[in-house]
């Protein structure tokens, strides 16, 4: 029979007791001693030795190998050598494994142990080995007598090397305990000597690598450790000289200071990985000397990880209709911040209540934009959000800013290094969950030192700000809870990339009846307390507050309303000092002008006609958006006289591109439908065309002040006035077409405080009437229009209202 053959010589089958092992193999040639305490074990014993052998053989038993309750297929056919007392004094037995059986089916037999048919698998070795073989029986030997030396087993080497048959070399390897259940079983169920022996020197050599890479790194660590007890007892003997020294100085020592910092991290409730952290940093400070400048840079690093509240938060307040109330009563108006935090706080209420509180390592924190006006209450809204949620606010002010660093903090490496504002912001509220107001986001500015804008970025960003990672700090900190409110009065002067990141709330002002609301019940009882009066002394009619809102002030906020409310108590105050006025004392509308003066703000509708902007033609009233909410917008036009031989289209008032282009769109327009609409386009060949937009030292840019343009030329060249009540904003195009513009809102508000009556707007921003205020739109007739020629209908008054039969005759 060739080598390596899966063949046997036939057998023939013998019945045997199981013996079985449990998660346990034995392989021919090994000596096991078995418990039997065991009742598997014990049965099995009696029934072998039950059944009578020829000669007086010694009883055998079937080892075989139960691994997770499953039997294998091949056991090994095993002598009873001798039955006794084990070490520990419990009975037991002594059994030699022989050969290998493969397991047929179950028989019967004496005694309660469970008996089967098996038959010997023997697999014949040629005589003499053949070269491959020797050769790998000469590297399994090497391998154990190597592996063998290293664990100081000298008397085990000279068995191994005086073992011949690979068969029995292969099988020695059962004896090794790092071979798993798994491969022992592989082994015996291997019926080739070679290739069992081929599997066994594959898995020595492989545990023979994994302990070299074990010592290897036993020995770093070992000198490692001798290192550190050496620093440790030279460290020990540098405390105990210095010691001795401040004695003899007649210095008070206070204790290490490297021993009390560590004390005060191991106490501290810090996170894993800002524990690891703050502890690398004390064993530097131990290292370093007291004359060393990385000790201070230590121990100030330490003083803020320290004092930073890690695992402090404040429970959120679930009241959702109490936290609403709250927001109602200090602020009037601003529904749809007001909606926002509603939601947010039902949806991590449910959260909360789902046990959702963390998803993937992220809290539900908000990140608002608040973009509007100056003066519509941005700022004190993030005060009374935090106050509607019951957590901390921390306001960060951003304007002017232009140093990355302010954002993600300073090197430890630079003198006076400080971590950045948002980690500042935290230590200061005391918790991980604040509400925090970026004040000014859109005045954030970037030069040779960075740009903070996009150091705000990872802040800002709900995805990736659980792991911010200052550069001070050079550990992670959690965003993720924080609720950030970012503040702007213009959307464009922020970059796109962090708008994307933020979810946009805009607050385009209030009306003038949400400013005399906010004046009565906010800003006069404030202005009493500061200007020290009481209540009950001075008050205002609400006509007064009208006529301040209306008249005295002309804004989208509410901050001239105040100063004006607080320059009317000052002067009710500075009065009865005097002995001028009893107190108590009611304004009325009548006295203000006495208290402080005329009007500055007085509608266009009020005015007398023959001061109006519009009493001559071509000038026509537009709607603009500024930083400071909606405005009017006047356009004046004129043509040169013939004689002076001007020509073209001449434009000022500190234009942009697009505000020129509009200008040469209107005059196109009615150069081509002149004849359409009955204008004399003869005089704009001849004569130049001179366009104004007062107020000119400010810039002015857009498109939405196209119809404006066209009505102010139309107007010129009719001489039909155009209505002093119509205002409008639209984009023209050079078909007359009227598109869509932005900002509607706060120009019908703008146009409500000029005292406006008649509104021009473009039809498909018909929609975004949604957003006006009722009470507005009440006092506003808006004309949705799709072209140039029905604007010019509504806004020119008829013909027989020329201004040449209104004007005097010139001298």
């Amino acid at each position: 029979m060739t080598e390596g053959s899966d063949a046997s010589r036939t057998s023939t089958p013998i019945d045997l007791p199981v013996l079985p092992l449990d998660d346990e193999v034995v392989l021919p040639g090994m000596v096991v001693p078995l418990d039997l305490s065991d009742a598997e074990v014990r049965a099995a014993v009696e029934a072998a030795q039950a059944v009578a052998r020829p000669g007086g053989g010694k009883p055998e038993v079937l080892l075989v190998p139960r691994i997770d309750g499953n039997y294998t297929g091949t056991g090994v056919l095993g002598t009873v050598e001798q039955v006794g007392r084990l070490s520990d004094g419990d009975p037991g037995a002594l059994i030699r494994a022989r050969d290998r059986v493969r397991i047929g089916a179950g028989t019967s037999g004496p005694g309660n142990a469970l008996w089967v048919e098996g038959t010997r698998i023997d697999v014949p070795v040629p005589d003499p080995l053949p070269g491959s073989a020797a050769e790998l029986a000469k590297e399994y030997k090497a391998l154990a007598t190597s592996w063998l030396k290293k664990r100081g087993a000298w008397q085990v080497v000279d068995r191994v090397q005086q073992i011949d048959d690979i068969s029995a070399l292969a099988d020695n390897s059962g004896y090794s305990p790092f071979l798993t259940t798994a491969q022992k079983v592989q082994l015996l169920e291997t019926a080739d000597a070679v290739a069992r022996l081929k599997l066994a020197i594959q898995w020595l050599g492989e545990h023979l690598a994994e302990q070299d890479v074990a010592e290897s790194i036993a020995k770093d660590v070992q000198e490692g450790v001798d290192k550190q007890q050496r620093e440790f007892l030279l460290r020990r003997q540098l405390d105990a000289v210095r010691k001795e020294l401040s004695e003899l100085n007649g210095e008070s020592g206070s204790g290490d200071e490297s021993d009390d910092y560590r004390a005060r991290v191991e106490a501290a409730d810090l996170p894993g990985h800002v524990r690891e952290a703050a502890l690398k940093e004390v064993e530097k400070l131990e290292r370093a000397s007291d004359q060393s400048p990385e000790g201070s840079w230590i121990r100030t690093w330490l003083d803020t990880v320290l004092e930073l509240p890690w695992n402090e938060r404040t429970e959120d307040a679930y009241d959702i209709r109490g936290a609403r109330e709250i927001l109602d009563a200090e602020h009037a108006g601003l529904g749809d911040v007001k909606e926002r935090i509603t939601e947010y706080l039902a949806v991590r209420k449910r959260r909360t209540d789902r046990g959702l509180g963390v998803v993937g390592g992220r809290r539900g924190g908000a990140v608002l934009a608040l973009v509007g006006p100056p003066g519509v209450g941005k700022t004190s809204l993030g005060e009374s959000v935090a106050h509607a949620m019951g957590r901390k606010f921390v306001r960060v002010a951003l304007g002017g800013v232009r140093d990355e660093a302010e954002i993600r903090g300073h090197r430890r490496t630079y003198v006076g290094a400080l971590p950045g504002r948002i980690v500042r912001a935290v230590k200061e509220a005391g918790s991980m969950n604040p509400v925090v107001l970026l004040d000014e986001i859109d005045k954030v500015g970037s030069d040779f030192r960075g740009d903070p804008a996009a150091a705000l970025l990872e802040v800002l960003d709900p995805a990736q700000n659980h792991t911010f990672r200052d550069h001070y700090l050079e550990v992670e900190l959690d965003l993720s809870d924080v609720v950030f409110l970012a503040t702007a009065n213009v959307l464009d002067a922020i970059p796109e990339a962090l708008l994307d990141r933020m979810e946009l709330v805009t607050l385009d002002g209030y009306t003038e009846d949400e400013k005399v609301v906010i004046a009565r019940d906010h800003l006069l009882p404030h202005q009493l307390e500061r200007a020290g009066l009481q209540e009950d002394e001075v008050g205002l009619d609400e006509s007064a507050l009208r006529k301040l809102a209306g008249e005295y002030t002309r804004e989208a906020g509410v901050r001239n309303l105040e100063r004006s409310v607080a320059r009317l108590l000052r002067k009710v105050a500075a009065q009865h000092e005097l002995g001028e006025r009893e107190l108590p004392f009611t304004v009325s509308e009548q006295d203000l002008r006495g208290l402080i003066g005329r009007p500055h703000h007085v509608p266009e509708s009020a005015q007398d006609p023959a001061g109006r902007r519009t009493a001559v033609p071509g000038v026509a009233t537009g709607l603009a958006v500024t930083g400071a909410g909606g405005d009017v917008l006047f356009v004046e036009a004129s043509l040169a006289d013939p004689e002076t031989g001007a020509s073209g289209l001449t434009l000022t008032g500190q234009l942009g591109d697009v505000m020129k282009e509009s200008a040469q769109i209107a005059l196109s327009f009615l150069r081509s439908h002149g004849a359409e609409l009955e204008l004399p386009v003869a005089d704009l060949k001849d004569r130049g065309v001179h366009i104004h937009f007062p107020a000119g030292a400010v810039p002015k840019d857009g498109p939405s002040a196209g119809i404006t343009l066209t009505t102010a030329l139309a107007s010129l060249l009719s001489g039909r006035l155009v209505r002093t009540d119509v205002a409008m904003t639209g984009e023209v195009s050079l078909t007359g077409r009227v598109l869509p513009i932005g900002g509607l809102k706060q120009k019908l508000l703008a146009a409500h405080r000029a005292g406006i009556t008649t509104v021009v707007i473009p039809q498909r921003n018909e929609a975004d009437l949604d957003d006006v205020p009722a009470e507005v739109l009440d006092t506003l007739d808006v004309h949705p229009v799709t072209d140039v020629r029905q604007v010019l209908e509504i806004a020119l008054a008829p013909a027989s209202a020329r201004a040449q039969d209104r004007l005097p005759a010139a001298a």
